[in-house]
């Protein structure tokens, strides 16, 4: 478990290194725990949160009932900031994958938020 904690660790701060989120376009952030997901839009200049969603959002609630797993979730949840990004005029984000393996939870939030409408 730790071997595996650290390696993420690492390709977080190599990710961080390359990727940088500004008011024109924001880092969309995905953090991924066991049985929820959670993205962000960060303005890094600023240090400061555009807008967020997550499989706690109230907005959602009634779909994500409707959803059998939790790839189907994360795609709701991509959808969602995408749908918030686009009510602030944003149209093209960086995606930050924090270090996780791009696959499952993690692609299924970056489709849906490019079936939204956001551009990366």
């Amino acid at each position: 478990m730790k071997r595996n904690f650290t390696r993420r660790q690492r390709s977080k701060i190599g990710i961080r290194k390359k990727v940088l989120g500004t008011a024109v376009k924001p880092r969309l952030c995905v953090y991924r725990s066991l049985n929820h997901i959670y993205t962000q839009l960060i303005n890094d200049s600023n240090g400061t949160t555009l807008t967020n969603a997550s499989t706690h959002s109230k907005e959602i609630q009634a779909e994500l009932k409707n959803a059998k797993s939790k790839v189907d979730r994360s795609k709701i949840v991509g959808s969602l900031i995408a749908k918030k990004a686009l009510e602030k005029n944003i149209v093209s984000v960086v995606f930050d994958r924090s270090g996780y393996r791009y696959h499952g939870r993690v692609k299924a939030v970056a489709d849906g938020a490019r079936e939204g409408g956001l551009k990366f």
